[in-house]
């Protein structure tokens, strides 16, 4: 099959996905880039196309029954990015039951994450340094389908459950058993001589606002960075990524 022009129906549909209400309507998203789509077919995520540029299109071979022939032109309009890459693909979101959450041990919460970039750097992290799922909690989380965080968790969003969950009550059902880790910048326990229990939910605020109350309280015990006075904070991925090495691994 080949598209080389921007002004076919399907191009534009693919257009339509880098907005997050056509991405929720129809359940699929974009990937951008050979690691992103081969490691997310290795993965199992279904794939309905793949627009390629004819010189790139062998290493697709993978995929050859789904591969679209294309042009430059196209790729720039249906990629999200300045420099559009050799291939964009059309993905299948992957949902996730709640109930499996019950049986892991060590889960990370993030609470109404709003920077793309950060939300896929933790997601990377929390894959590199064991995690077994994530939980999206807030109503102003950022969603994990948007191009840029695909990009950002470079290839880790297919090695992970992430699950979104809204209501504080099926918090407490779910981990109501669990030792729940509250992440702090005030704290009496420092991270180099905490010691963890398992089931653990290890959570983790908003960038500008860090835990809500809510979460704080519900919290079971909680653990800080130790820090020079000179600095006042760390950037979230990165306060999540020494966290979660330090504990995890």
């Amino acid at each position: 099959m080949e598209i080389t022009s921007v002004n076919n129906d399907l191009v534009k549909e693919t257009v339509k996905l880098q907005q997050k209400k056509y991405r929720s309507k129809t359940g699929k998203f974009i990937l951008e880039g050979f690691k992103a789509i081969k490691e997310a077919f290795d993965s199992g995520i279904k794939l309905e196309h793949i627009f390629v540029i004819e010189k790139h299109i062998n290493d697709y071979s993978f995929a050859e029954d789904i591969l679209i022939k294309t042009n430059e032109n196209v790729l720039k309009k249906i990629s999200a990015t300045e420099s559009a890459p050799a291939a964009v693909a059309i993905g299948c979101q992957k949902i996730y039951n709640t109930n499996i959450l019950k049986n892991k041990q060590r889960v990370v919460l993030l609470e109404n994450i709003k920077d793309l970039g950060n939300l896929g750097t933790i997601i990377r992290s929390a894959v590199a340094f064991g995690a077994e799922a994530i939980v999206l909690f807030g109503g102003e989380t950022v969603d994990i389908y948007n191009p840029k965080c695909v990009r950002s968790a470079v290839g880790n969003l297919w090695k992970i459950p992430v699950i979104n969950i809204q209501e504080f009550k099926e918090l407490e059902i779910i981990f109501q058993n669990f030792d729940r880790v509250a992440t702090l910048p005030r704290s009496a326990n420092k991270l180099k001589s905490f010691k963890l229990k398992t089931p653990c939910l290890i959570m983790f605020g908003s960038e500008a606002e860090g835990l809500s109350e809510e979460l704080i309280k519900y919290s079971t015990t909680s653990v800080k960075i130790e820090m020079a006075q000179t600095v006042e904070s760390l950037n979230l991925a990165s306060s999540a990524s020494i966290i979660l090495y330090e504990l995890f691994t």
